[in-house]
């Protein structure tokens, strides 16, 4: 469409939804016009895109009325209400909620990993979980080239996974811990459950809620994502995972300490380091000599995903360790919905 695209973002006020325009604005995506859609609370907000500024609208269905593209991460129920809405009046759909990453219907989709999976979206295309994102970019050129039998994950995951009152409530915490007074936690672990926990200064072992098998269920969008996403099915059962994840008291950027077997057990870190030099989207800071690996301080606002401290088990053949980080709110979320946007758009999908 040489005149340019429709696009809405629906959830324009949110932490991932600024973000998303300024990553709309440096995509290759053609802009005709941008409507910035939120919560009745927050229309009437100016936001900037491309120097230009614009005015926030509360959504309503009629609001996706000639629309192309939409880029969406106004939480699960939000996406849920408006987003078939938004389909019906003919617009494709990017959506950074959970709301419908496990429908088999739905392609869920990291560009570097799973990109053919976009030919068969039927309007709604997922954003995985941030924290799976970056563990796929990390693992694919590994897998492809030597291949892969199973992952353990531990993620070390920033305050801001949680949303910016979240990030808010860390930053009053460290403040009031450090004048000596009491920290008062309101939000994490997470807002739905009866007791709240300081992160300032913690680690807090459970992200979203905890379910009867043991599991948060981060956990297990970890180990059911990444097998859609690798496999095309999330129950498959070629690849074992397994995670643990825990909330850290990082401002932004996630950190993952991976561990996977391989098959191919002739493969080395240097065979490792080789492919993944070459892997796309991926930055390899490795050099133990120097103490240069990679740190979610220096992840934060870069697109890539950070990878170091590649390791073999030497208990195990064919197993390794490594270290993967990135910015959750920007690969784990805009930045990868925006890419996933550019593909529809390369691929004349919409």
């Amino acid at each position: 469409m040489s005149q340019g695209y429709s696009v809405a973002i629906l959830g324009a006020t949110g932490a991932v939804g600024r973000r998303m325009i300024k990553q709309l604005a440096q995509s290759t995506i053609p802009v005709k016009s941008l409507k910035l859609l939120a919560s009745s609370r927050s229309a009437g907000t100016e936001l900037a895109f491309k120097g230009q500024k614009l005015v926030v609208e509360e959504t309503t269905p009629e609001s996706f009325a000639g629309v192309d593209l939409v880029l969406s991460s106004a939480g699960g129920a939000v996406s849920k209400r408006f987003l078939p809405e938004a389909v019906k009046r003919g617009a494709v759909c990017v959506d950074n909620t959970s709301a419908f990453r496990m429908d088999p219907e739905v392609p869920l989709v990291v560009p570097e990993v799973n990109p053919d999976a976009l030919a068969h979206h039927h309007g709604i295309i997922a954003n995985p979980n941030c924290s799976t994102i970056q563990m796929m970019v990390a693992l694919e050129p590994i897998r492809k080239a030597f291949g892969l039998k199973q992952i353990i994950v531990s993620t070390y995951q920033a305050a801001s996974g949680a949303g910016q009152s979240a990030l808010n409530e860390l930053y009053q915490e460290a403040q009031d811990y450090l004048d000596g007074k009491e920290m008062h936690a309101a939000i994490l672990p997470t807002k739905g459950e009866a007791k709240h926990y300081p992160l300032a200064f913690n680690l807090l072992p459970q992200i979203d809620v905890l379910e009867d098998s043991g599991y948060s269920h981060e956990e297990w969008k970890m180990i059911h994502e990444t097998k859609k996403i690798m496999l095309g099915d999330m129950n498959a059962k070629d690849i074992k995972v397994t995670a643990t994840c825990v909330r850290v008291p990082v401002p932004i950027a996630h950190g993952e300490s991976v561990y996977f077997t391989v098959e191919d057990q002739t493969a080395t870190v240097e065979d490792l380091w080789k492919v993944l030099q070459k892997a796309p989207g991926v930055v390899l800071e490795d050099d133990i000599k120097h103490q240069v690996y990679p740190q979610p301080i220096n992840a934060v606002g870069k697109r890539e995903t950070f990878v170091g401290r590649v390791r073999p088990d030497y208990e195990n053949p064919g197993a390794f360790n490594m270290w993967v980080v990135s910015d959750n709110l920007l690969k784990g979320a805009a930045w990868n919905t925006v890419q996933i946007a550019e593909y529809l758009v390369d691929r004349d999908l919409l």
